[in-house]
């Protein structure tokens, strides 16, 4: 028995078609009789709470991508991030203390008092960082440890002469108005 002009090329199309049906449905018929070993995220169902982040970590990224999404106005994000950072800090503080308290007692570290108010040791660098960082009366707080002049507008940053307390407004002085005092050396 001799087989018509182009059985052969259409034998071999169809297996290939079924072969490929094969492998896209085999996730679908694996599934369904339950043998599918890979595990998918539990679907949440219709009276578990679906708004409400786990922890207001989350609840900060979810508004910050609402807001970025244009699902929330500026004046609401302002307010929710207020409200949602002051609850993220305290559940981040109640996670790690037992882990500082265990750590500081290894260590003997002791923690700086002020007040009512107890600060950690990121907390004490922080604030002589910020007492460290100069302003400029315009721009405000400059990143810049060292600077002399506000990389911003130019001006003078210690804003008064060391030598007799003139007030440098000039933008980019190099000497004192009142007195001729070199402000900045060379």
């Amino acid at each position: 028995m001799a087989l018509p002009d182009g059985a052969i090329p259409l034998l071999v199309g169809t297996a290939l078609a079924l072969g490929a049906l094969t492998v896209v449905l085999a996730p679908l018929i694996s599934s369904v009789d339950g043998t599918d070993t890979t595990e998918r995220p539990r679907r949440r169902s219709a009276t578990e709470e679906d708004d409400r982040p786990a922890t207001a970590v989350d609840a900060l990224r979810e508004i910050e991508f609402d807001r970025e999404t244009g699902k929330l106005s500026d004046a609401d994000y302002a307010d929710l991030k207020a409200r949602y950072t002051q609850a993220a800090l305290a559940e981040l503080r109640a996670s790690d203390a037992p882990s500082r308290a265990a750590s500081d007692a290894v260590a003997g570290v002791a923690t700086a008092s002020v007040g009512a108010a107890t600060l950690d040791p990121v907390e004490a660098a922080i604030a002589r960082a910020r007492d460290n960082q100069k302003a400029c009366g315009v721009c405000g707080p400059r990143p810049e440890p060292d600077a002399t002049y506000c990389s911003s507008c130019g001006r003078y940053l210690p804003g008064l002469c060391a030598s007799c307390g003139t007030s440098i407004e000039l933008v980019g002085s190099r000497f004192c108005s009142g007195c001729g005092e070199q402000l900045a050396a060379a």
